[in-house]
Formats: C-alpha cells, structure tokens, sequence
C-alpha cells in the first residue's frame, strides 16, 4: 500500500488515467465491432460506413496512446482490404 503523500497521488492519477484509457479502447472497440459486423452481414455499404467512421477512431485511439500507430494502421489496412474484397 501506498505510504508517502507522492505515492497516493501517484495512485490517484494512476486510477484516473486507466479509466480515460478504458474508455477510449471499449470506444475504439465499438467502432470495429461495427465494422466486422457491417462485413459478416455482406453489405457492402454499411461496411465502408461503418469503416469510414471507424478509422478517425482508431487513429484517435493511436494519438491518445491507446493502442501503438502502427497497430491502428494495420487494422484499418486489413479492414479496408476486407471491405474492398466483398465486391
């Protein structure tokens, strides 16, 4: 257990930063969900909705430290190749 005033603090800010952190990657989350969901069904319209809608959030994701740049940009690749293979 924390002991000194610095290390409470540093918990404090700990718990409050994992949470921002929690939220932002359940967000990212939703938004390829949607996605895959959107591809699963077959429409292709909804896919490159869903998709276009998606990659702000990803990369967002990235800025924010959630997930590594290149981890975003590899999913939207792989999402957009699989979108663009359901014609």
């Amino acid at each position: 257990m924390a002991n000194t005033p610095s290390a409470k603090k540093a918990v404090r800010k700990i718990a409050k930063r994992t949470a921002i952190n929690k939220s932002n990657r359940s967000r990212m989350r939703t938004y390829l969900r949607k996605v895959e969901e959107a591809i699963a069904s077959g429409n292709k319209a909804d896919a490159n909705a869903a998709l276009k809608v998606a990659e702000p959030e990803l990369h967002r994701a990235a800025t924010k430290g959630v997930v590594h740049s290149n981890t975003a940009s590899r999913k939207v690749s792989r999402l957009n190749a699989r979108v663009k293979a359901m014609a």
